[in-house]
């Protein structure tokens, strides 16, 4: 019956799907984090910069982004990112591209975080001599991460199934080898099942385990 998946590296499909994910998350929590400081910071420009790239950015379609980091910035503007290769370097624009997108809603669920921790808590950080970066790391943050565990872990598996986006630049991840199968197949249903239960293996996991995890490190109020 799955006879036709001879020939074609499926696992290593995933592979590649699993990479964009690992390495985009980690991006996107990282720029998310910042963004998120910079939209409840006291100083307006930065407020008005994340305000101003949350909106924008979590507007526009994922597909235009990346079409945009590898037609833009790599052929108009010649940004390789450190590499030739242009499998190596659609690979890292295809992160880049994942990471800008993602760091927008990475934003809003922390800030939604933020927003549930006391008032009165900051006041107390000021009022010991805190100023306003050592009270978001060691004060507010913390918190703030315990408490959208749960939304920060359906960003996560929405990233991962956002990664099909980069076939539209030649990434050789899950997507672009379903639609080099079916173009090549006959069994069009059962490629699409294989696929689809692909997805669900690296999808289910992670929404229960973090889900549980928001469960264990849920802030006690």
């Amino acid at each position: 019956m799955f006879d036709f998946l001879e020939g074609y590296d499926v696992l290593g499909a995933f592979w590649m799907t699993v990479k964009l994910t690992a390495l985009s998350a980690v991006g996107s929590l990282i720029w998310g984090t910042l963004l998120a400081a910079m939209r409840v910071s006291p100083v307006p420009l930065l407020r008005g910069f994340g305000t101003a790239y949350v909106n924008i950015v979590r507007n526009i379609p994922l597909t235009v982004i990346i079409l945009f980091c590898s037609l833009g910035l790599a052929d108009v503007f010649g940004v390789t990112l450190g590499s030739d290769d242009f499998k190596i370097q659609g690979f890292r624009l295809a992160v880049l591209g994942l990471i800008a997108y993602t760091a927008a809603f990475v934003c809003e669920a922390l800030r939604s975080g933020i927003n549930t921790v006391p008032l009165g808590q900051a006041e107390a950080a000021r009022a010991i001599g805190l100023n306003f970066s050592q009270t978001l790391r060691l004060i507010v943050l913390p918190q703030a991460f315990r408490s959208v565990i749960g939304p920060l872990a359906n960003v996560l598996i929405a990233l991962t199934k956002n990664t099909t986006v980069a076939a539209a630049i030649g990434v050789a991840e899950a997507a672009y080898l379903m639609k080099t199968m079916i173009e090549n197949e006959a069994q069009t249903l059962l490629i699409g099942a294989v696929f689809a239960f692909g997805f669900v293996v690296l999808t289910l996991p992670t929404g229960l385990i973090l889900g549980w995890l928001g469960k264990r490190l849920a802030v006690k109020r």
